[in-house]
């Protein structure tokens, strides 16, 4: 079993099977606050700097103070010495805005094993539903206190709306918007791949901005890929070439079924999912965390 790791922001090693919350920080009580999850590969946080410049841009959404990106990096780096394991690891930052009786943030990181899910996701792609999220794509424009570009801690929908595809035999969710346009997965981004052109719907439709996908989209020039960012319909995923779920653990995971229908397989499939990788691996990795 590989090893976990609980390391608090001022750089402290913890027990990670002692209780570190009090009972009353909000994080608890109210899932007020934003997280990042990382994959640590090679002992290496992937596209950590992506991940730690969106993690502030949460924070600002939700009027936490603003953060000291050193210190987090400093605090990954005493995670990282702790993580003596070979194989991948999900690294999760965890900002919450403190206890109900005050005194400020709370601000942790952990590192743990993969679920065995995401070996598979990889392996043999990923059997959608699109269900409705519900809401307008103008609705992050009208009400930002919705906090739709934020990664907030308030999942409970998210994880709702994954139980309810398990119910129907699915692996995942791509949410629509009430006029019918795709929007993003409860955990990923939707990419899509017409040829060697490869299509994400914009993030001011009230999604939140992918790290995979902007790390992949950042050097997919560089290998004869073009890239676009439109708005997509349901019929786009079918019509596509190929249909992708990123994210900053599985990676890429493709869709071989879309609401019961067979998907056919990519010839770029592999080219991608190796590209992804390299992205990963290549885009956005801070020397100060490793």
């Amino acid at each position: 079993m590989a090893p976990r790791v609980l390391v608090t922001l001022d750089g402290k090693v913890h027990d990670p099977d002692v209780p570190l919350l009090y009972a009353d920080d909000l994080a608890a009580v109210r899932g007020d606050g934003v997280f990042e999850t990382v994959l640590v590969r090679g002992g290496t946080p992937c596209t950590i700097e992506l991940h730690l410049e969106r993690l502030n841009s949460s924070a600002a959404a939700m009027d936490l103070p603003e953060q000291d990106l050193d210190r987090w990096r400093a605090a990954v780096g005493a995670a990282l010495a702790e993580w003596d394991f070979d194989g991948e690891g999900l690294m999760r930052l965890v900002l919450s805005r403190g206890r109900e009786i005050g005194g400020g943030p709370t601000g942790y990181l952990t590192i743990g094993p993969i679920d065995e899910r995401v070996a598979a996701a990889r392996r043999d792609g990923i059997a959608v539903v699109t269900l409705p999220r519900g809401f307008s794509v103008d609705l992050a424009a009208l009400a930002p206190w919705q906090l739709l570009g934020a990664k907030t801690l308030s999942y409970a929908t998210n994880m709702a709306a994954l139980r309810h595809a398990n119910s129907l035999g699915a692996d995942d969710v791509i949410f629509t918007s009430s006029e019918g346009l795709v929007l993003e997965g409860p955990r990923s981004t939707v990419v899509i791949a017409r040829g060697r052109t490869l299509i994400t719907p914009p993030v001011d439709q009230g999604i939140l901005p992918g790290t995979t996908q902007r790390a992949l989209f950042e050097i997919a020039g560089e290998h004869r890929f073009r890239t676009e960012v439109a708005p997509l319909r349901p019929a786009d995923l079918i019509l596509a070439d190929g249909v992708w779920l990123l994210s900053s653990v599985t990676l890429a995971a493709r869709v071989r079924a879309l609401n019961g229908r067979v998907m056919a397989v990519p010839e770029i499939a592999e080219e991608l999912s190796a590209l992804v990788d390299l992205s990963a691996e290549t885009v956005g990795v801070s020397p100060g965390a490793v």
